[in-house]
């Protein structure tokens, strides 16, 4: 779930990260004044307490579900009661007004950078790609409007998906909740819990009882946290929006140059993924995805959509799927990413930036001395792709394995860092890639995170 702080929208734009929650009571108990993102901090606490999740400071001796096993006929039928000026609402994806109130939503609410020089630029395609996976259902698109006016006011999106412990092998079927969105001047109206109850809901009448979810904010209790990283592809048209800064002992032209790529990719039989390669490219990753705690499992239905789009006959302007097909026809490698541009505002010059973020990926080299140069040179050759799609800057987390090429490519720090939770579940602490402390990536170490949320 990724809340209303959930994304990082450039290496100086989200703030430090969320003091713990001891450290709110503490500033409490010597009477000092908290700030408002301190006070939402706590009332979301307050709200978590009644929820199925470990508390900050339980440690884990047992993993497995929090709540007793329920059946969906306990669950109630009706949605929960909402203030009276608020009526609840399925948003129909295939209605264009509707998907349009969507957008609007987003665009003005969702994230934005403390300056408020950029907001996500969502598109038809993305919508449908991101909410419409094989298994998705109307119901679980939420929306809350003013009954006076009909404007929508709040959504809250659940996908299915089921996940893979590997350590003890249990398979957990369940939704990421993704999307949740409360109109600005509505935050105070204490929305958001009663979304999250009644996506909860309409989840467990279906017979699904554990959630992923991922957010800026400290929360009972993370699996993990990983951090940021952005590469710049295109620093000039970077620096001149705001996103990134000249550093005191550099000039344009030195740091232009410093984050130049080749035109062409270097690794032989590098193409585009296509719709035959869906079943190899399924059994190299789970192989190669043994190495992390969690995984994300697919049916070969859903890892079509969710690396070639929603219509496989055509090239999807969202996600960006390649594979390496060696002399014998085997597929040796394959790396994904996803586009999902940012508006910029208030620029003379420049009204949209490029944006991708690396999804999924994998390697038959993963055992080998030469799994770190392979790596590397996979991932190079995905940024060089990704500068033909006009891309400016490529993100991606501390998971995965992406310890072992983030120095090297000259991936850069962002100061955003995202919490992983799953709902109604105890787990193991995970490694996000990053030191716990100094929040410093730990280089060349595998993360305990393989599944990737959107």
């Amino acid at each position: 779930m990724s809340d209303e702080q959930g994304k990082s929208s450039g290496s100086n734009s989200s703030g430090a990260p969320s003091k713990s929650i001891e450290e709110l009571l503490k500033l409490l108990a010597l009477g000092q004044e908290l700030s408002p993102a301190q006070q939402k901090e706590m009332k979301d606490y307050k709200f978590w307490k009644t929820q199925p999740v470990p508390s900050l400071d339980e440690k884990i001796t047992e993993e497995g579900p929090i709540d007793r096993i329920k059946t969906p006929a306990e669950v109630r039928d009706e949605p929960l009661p909402l203030i009276e000026q608020f009526e609840w609402s399925t948003i129909d994806l295939a209605n264009d007004k509707e998907l349009d109130e969507l957008y609007q939503l987003l665009y003005d609410n969702y994230v934005e950078d403390v300056d408020a020089s950029f907001r996500f630029k969502y598109s038809r395609e993305f919508f449908q790609w991101a909410l419409k996976p094989p298994g998705w259902r109307k119901d679980w698109h939420v929306g809350i409007r003013v009954k006076a006016t009909g404007k929508l006011v709040s959504f809250i999106a659940a996908t299915p998906v089921s996940v893979k412990l590997n350590k003890s092998g249990k398979r957990i079927d369940c939704v990421e909740i993704n999307f949740l969105c409360i109109h600005k001047k509505l935050r105070n109206k204490r929305l958001a819990p009663v979304l999250i109850k009644e996506i909860t809901r309409r989840v467990n009448k279906q017979d699904i009882w554990q959630a992923l979810y991922t957010g800026g904010s400290i929360l009972p209790t993370p699996l993990t946290t990983c951090r940021y990283e952005h590469r710049p592809i295109n620093w000039s048209k970077l620096n001149d929006v705001g996103f990134s800064h000249l550093p005191p002992d550099e000039t344009k032209s030195s740091m232009v140059a410093k984050y130049t790529l080749p035109n062409a990719t270097k690794l032989p039989g590098l193409r585009p993924m296509t719709e035959k390669d869906i079943t190899p490219v399924l059994e190299l990753l789970y192989k190669y995805q043994e190495r992390f705690d969690i995984v994300q499992l697919f049916t070969e239905e859903e890892f079509k959509h969710w690396m070639l789009g929603n219509n496989s006959n055509e090239d999807s302007n969202v996600v960006k799927s390649f594979v390496v097909e060696n002399d014998k026809g085997e597929i040796t490698d394959y790396f994904s990413y996803y586009l999902l541009p940012f508006t910029v505002l208030d620029n003379a010059h420049h009204d949209e930036l490029g944006i991708a973020y690396l999804f999924y990926y994998a390697t038959d080299s993963a055992d080998t001395p030469q799994y770190k140069q392979r790596l590397n040179g996979l991932i190079n050759d995905a940024l060089i792709t990704s500068k033909k799609c006009d891309v400016d800057v490529f993100n991606c987390l501390t998971c995965q394995d992406n310890t072992y090429f983030i120095k090297d490519l000259k991936f850069g720090a962002g100061d955003g860092f995202l919490n992983y939770y799953l709902f109604n579940y105890r787990t193991f602490p995970m490694n996000g890639g990053i030191d716990k402390e100094s929040k410093e990536v730990l280089e060349d170490l595998t993360s305990g995170i393989g599944v990737v949320l959107l």
